[in-house]
């Protein structure tokens, strides 16, 4: 954890920010590389009856870590999301709970 999911963004373009992104997130937040996922997320919008372009958001479970350093990790994500094109982007932050959190069985 954290876990960011992508949507309404191009593949193509999210890998070459993916590192970058990672190695932020990872100085600001402490924790290990591979505790972090990226995920994009395939999903079909639709407005009077017709598919279109979605807004661009970002999803982000993770475990709270206070206001300041979200508000940090907001910047990091617009920041990166915007250079691959996208000039508005919504970041938004899902708080997990430790005990609702399980791993192999196990709550953090």
């Amino acid at each position: 954890m954290p876990a960011l999911r992508l949507k309404a963004i191009d593949g193509k373009k999210a890998l070459t920010i993916s590192r970058q992104l990672i190695d932020e997130l990872q100085e600001l937040i402490q924790c290990p590389r591979d505790y972090f996922s990226i995920e994009l997320v395939q999903s079909k919008f639709i407005m009077d009856g017709k598919f279109v372009g979605g807004p661009q958001m970002v999803d982000v479970l993770w475990f709270d870590r206070g206001q300041d350093v979200q508000d940090k990790a907001a910047k990091i994500i617009t920041k990166h999301i915007s250079t691959i094109g996208y000039k508005n982007v919504d970041v938004i932050f899902h708080s997990l709970e430790h005990s609702k959190y399980y791993e192999n069985g196990e709550h953090f």
